[in-house]
Formats: C-alpha cells, structure tokens, sequence
C-alpha cells in the first residue's frame, strides 16, 4: 500500500473567492474523486482549523494506493487534473510525500 498525502496553502483571495470558500471547493473537488476514480483505496481531505496559526498549511489530503502504479493513474485521470487545475490557480504552496504503508 502507498500513502500519498499532500498540503496546499492557499492565496487569501483568487478566482473571485476568500481562502475559506476555496477551501471547501478544493474539499468538495477532491471527496468527489473517491466515487469516479477506482484506484483510490482511501481518501480524506481536511481544512485547518481557523484558529491554528498563520504558518499552517491549509489543507491536507491524505489519501492511499495498493502500488505507485495506481498513484499515477489517479494523477493522470482527467477528473483528478480538472481538479488540480483549480486548485493551481488558488494555491500559493503545495508539499508532498508518499511512502509505503
């Protein structure tokens, strides 16, 4: 099994929305994958806490693979990059890590 998780800090304001409201977009995007993408074992997608301080990431996305193969089937699907899209245009950092489980 391969644990692929991933944290994105987002711009204050971009496409017209507040961090907050992209936030639960970007959520919404990346929850929608886990029923249209069979390579995902486990997925879950969370929003730092309001008050946690300000050098905090603002997302997370922990989510999990039988191998590295079906990782980057899930990167390559077209419904993972629309959502990758989005999130490039509000995003201001993104960090990464996957290792096996």
């Amino acid at each position: 099994m391969l644990k692929h998780i991933v944290l994105f800090q987002l711009a204050e304001e971009a496409e017209g929305n507040s961090k907050a409201e992209n936030a639960a977009i970007i959520k919404q995007l990346l929850e929608a994958l886990k029923d249209s993408i069979p390579e995902i074992v486990k997925m879950e997608v969370s929003i730092n806490h309001p008050d946690a301080p300000a050098g905090n990431y603002d997302i997370v996305l922990e989510s999990e693979f039988k191998n590295l193969t079906d990782l980057q089937t899930y990167t390559s699907h077209p419904r993972h990059l629309k959502a990758a899209e989005f999130i490039g245009k509000v995003r201001t950092a993104r960090a990464a890590i996957d290792y096996e489980i």
